[in-house]
Formats: structure tokens, C-alpha cells, sequence
């Protein structure tokens, strides 16, 4: 084996035991990490850490993650998702199990505004895990489906996993960021199709009613005062039609526009601005009126960086540093050598993705095996855009993946389950599932655009 691809175990190995044997955050290990790869590179090793660094510190996509920290934080503080919520609420909550429905897609709603499995299932299940208990559904099952409905966090874009993927080197030589985001929101439904599904199968075999309307606020009451929480989807919706589709096609053939102009407009960047901005406009009662008021409102958000910003920085440094020390080829080499079919190689690497997300978050675990997933996949024979979509879908299921995922500890006190009693459901309805939607993905069944 190359260089590269020990540098790439030890990375690998200095990553789970920091995380699991040391307890350390997951900043520090992909620190931590870093050094120690950059030291395979001997007496270059400042330079491959420079190169690194300065590759992290000009990447747009680690401004645009920062960028979708803060939006995650200002339409929490604005009061737009509880908004959102009692809207689902009044359309689903008549419906048996309404209440798992309403946790299924404002799980949705979630994944595609802020990208947090733990978040997501927190910010839902606090309203809809208390709600499934008192519509019949055992704990057990209610955990479960807020558990399970988590993963929607890192299903859908933006999510800090899409932004790992998009921040290695050889992932962003060959996929667009705006290929990725189209491409993984097609994902993303169908998980969401998929849960849905699953709730009508719950709702039917445990013989599910629906919920006292005194629990559900009338439709024409959550629209009058809460419609204007919708509009955040223009903040996605504009520049994605802006760029793709029929009117796209019109601003580039405009002499005065032009395709390179189109080009220029980074999904990525735009669509947390856009969403700030208009979350500004809708929630302008909920934010500060004063100096002082704004310093803590700010002061407030950053801790919400600290993690997120240094595993982004470390984690593209580390991609740059292996790249240099040969990885890609060595990993094109180490492939080219296994005589493996397609269609094994994707389930593989499947298997592979779901356990490390098991003991670590889909962040730590696509920083760990995200370059070694994509490169197998590749080598045989999947698309690059698939290949990278179906790795995103197979991490997702960290949030239902025992035993040390937090969505599922989160759900459980927010039901009043106990825990363990909800990870071999999980593994059977979501993990398994999930596992399969990737699978077709990768395979070219699930057809997703290209």
C-alpha cells in the first residue's frame, strides 16, 4: 500500500479513538488528525499543513456552511420553524397518527433549512413526541419515529455531511455543488415517501385514531398568524430557478446575462442568505431592538461555530494534505487490483458507512471513510454525482443507528421510552431502508437528476 493510504488509516484510527476512547469533541480529533497526517509527508510536512490550510480557507463551501449555522440559528430565534410546525399541525393533526406525519415532514421542513439529525429531533419531536403518545402510539414506537425521522437532518441539503463530501478535493473536481443539491434533495423525498409510508403501516397495524381536535389549532387561525413563515422557501426556491430549468435556459441564451454569469451564482452561498434576509423580514418582532440586545443575540450564535467550523477547516485541510500525499491514486490502484462487481462494491461500502456512523455522527463519519467510499464506488463503475448521493443517504442513517446516536436518547426522554427498546425497530424500519434507498440510488434504479 502507498503512503497515502496509510496516512489515511492512521487518520482514520486517530479520529474514533480521540472521539470514542478519549471523548473528545470531534474539532479536536480532525486537529488532531491533521498534524499527524501532514507528518507522513516527513520534512514537507509544513508545507503539505500550509497547503491544507490555505486550501480550507479559500474553499466557498466552508463560508457557505458557516453561513448555514447562522440561518440554522436566526429562524430558531425568529420563531419561523414553531410556525411552520402549527401550520403541519393543522393541516395533518385531524388525520390517525397525524402526529407522526407532522413529524415526518416538518422533519423535512427541518433537514432542508438547518441540517441537524439532533437538532431536527429536538426541534419536532418536542411538540410531536408527546402528541404521538396521547394519540395511542406506545412510547417505544413514538421514539422511534422521532428517532428515525432525525436522520432527515443529513438527508436532505444543506447538511454539514453534503458540505464534507463537497469540501475533498476529488469529490469537487468532478461534482457540481449545484448537481449535488438538486440531486440530493430527489434523495431526500424519497426517504421522506418512504416514512411516510412506513406511518400509514403504523397507524393501520396498531389501529391508530386521531387526537381530540382541542389539540390542534384551526387551519385559518396557524395561516393568519403564521403565512408569512412559508415565504422562506423563496430563499431556496429563487436562485434554484434562477439557475436550473427552462428559465435558466432563457437568462443564459440573453446576450446581456450569459451562461458564465448563471455560473457564477453558487446555490450554496445564496440560498442561507436569502433565507436570512427573509427571515429578518418575517420574524422582525422576535429580534433585538437594541445595541446591547443585538451583542447578546450574536453572542448567543457563536458557539454554534466552534465544532462545526473547526471539523470543516480540518477536515478540508486533511483532504488536501492525503491528496498531496497521493491518496487518490494510491486508492485508484488498491481498487483497480480487487476484482469486485459493481453492484457488491455499492453494498459494501453501504455496510461500511452505516456501522462507523453507528458509534459516530454522519460528520465524523464521512470525514473518516468519505474519500475511501467515493473512490471505491467510483473505480467501480458508479457515477461520480451517485456515487456521492448515495454515500450522503448511507450516512444518514446515523440518526437512527444504535447504539450511540443522540437523536435516538433525544427522542427517547421526549417519549418516555426507554432506549433500548427502540434500536432494533430502528435498525428494521429505518437503517435497513435507508440502507436500500442508496443502494438504487447508487445502482441507477432510484433515478435522481444528473
Amino acid at each position: 500500500m502507498g503512503i497515502g493510504i496509510w496516512a489515511l488509516l492512521v487518520f482514520i484510527g486517530i479520529i474514533v479513538f480521540f472521539n470514542l476512547v478519549l471523548k473528545r469533541n470531534i474539532a479536536e480529533a480532525m486537529l488532531a488528525g491533521f498534524i499527524v497526517t501532514a507528518l507522513f509527508g516527513g520534512a514537507q510536512a509544513p508545507e503539505l499543513m500550509w497547503n491544507g490550510l490555505f486550501f480550507a480557507a479559500t474553499n466557498d463551501v466552508l463560508y457557505a456552511s458557516v453561513a448555514f449555522v447562522f440561518m440554522a440559528y436566526v429562524i430558531d430565534k425568529t420563531a419561523v420553524i414553531a410556525s411552520l410546525i402549527k401550520i403541519l399541525n393543522s393541516l395533518l393533526g385531524r388525520l390517525p397518527g397525524g402526529a407522526a406525519y407532522v413529524d415526518t415532514i416538518a422533519s423535512g421542513v427541518m433537514g432542508t433549512l438547518a441540517g441537524s439529525n439532533s437538532g431536527n429531533t429536538a426541534t419536532t419531536g418536542s411538540i410531536t413526541a408527546p402528541w404521538m403518545v396521547r394519540s395511542n402510539f406506545s412510547k417505544e414506537l413514538s421514539a422511534t419515529v422521532v428517532a428515525g425521522n432525525g436522520g432527515l437532518g443529513a438527508a436532505l441539503p444543506p447538511s454539514a455531511s453534503m458540505f464534507i463530501m463537497l469540501g475533498f478535493a476529488p469529490v469537487a473536481a468532478v461534482v457540481s455543488e449545484g448537481d449535488l443539491y438538486v440531486a440530493l434533495f430527489i434523495a431526500g423525498v424519497y426517504q421522506i415517501v418512504y416514512r411516510i409510508f412506513l406511518i400509514m403501516y403504523f397507524v393501520k397495524r396498531d389501529k391508530i385514531k386521531a387526537v381530540s381536535p382541542d389539540f390542534i389549532q384551526p387551519l385559518k387561525e396557524s395561516l393568519r398568524t403564521g403565512w408569512t413563515s412559508t415565504l422562506i422557501f423563496l430563499g431556496a426556491l429563487i436562485p434554484i430557478v434562477m439557475t436550473i430549468g427552462p428559465l435558466a435556459e432563457n437568462f443564459a441564451a440573453n446576450p446581456a446575462i450569459g451562461e458564465s454569469a448563471l455560473d457564477s451564482i453558487s446555490l450554496i452561498t445564496w440560498i442561507p442568505i436569502l433565507i436570512i434576509i427573509i427571515s429578518f423580514m418575517v420574524g422582525w418582532a422576535h429580534l433585538p431592538k437594541t445595541k446591547s440586545d443585538w451583542s447578546v443575540f450574536l453572542n448567543n450564535s457563536i458557539p454554534r461555530f466552534s465544532t462545526i467550523g473547526a471539523l470543516l477547516v480540518f477536515a478540508y485541510a486533511s483532504s488536501q494534505v492525503l491528496t498531496d500525499l497521493g491518496l487518490a491514486e494510491d486508492l485508484t490502484a488498491l481498487m483497480g487490483s480487487i476484482a469486485i462487481s459493481k453492484w457488491l462494491m455499492v453494498m459494501l461500502v453501504g455496510l461500511l458507512v452505516a456501522l462507523v456512523a453507528g458509534p459516530l455522527s454522519s460528520t465524523a463519519t464521512l470525514t473518516a471513510i468519505g474519500m475511501v467510499a467515493f473512490a471505491g464506488m467510483v473505480s467501480a463503475g458508479v457515477d461520480p454525482l451517485l456515487a456521492v448521493v448515495a454515500i450522503l443517504v448511507f450516512a444518514s442513517t446515523e440518526g437512527a443507528s444504535p447504539p450511540a446516536s443522540g437523536s435516538i436518547f433525544i427522542a427517547a426522554s421526549l417519549a418516555g421510552a426507554q432506549a433500548e427498546k427502540t434500536f432494533v425497530p430502528l435498525v428494521i424500519y429505518y437503517v435497513l431502508p435507508i440502507l436500500l434507498i442508496g443502494y438504487l440510488i447508487a445502482m441507477g434504479i432510484l433515478p435522481v437528476p444528473m
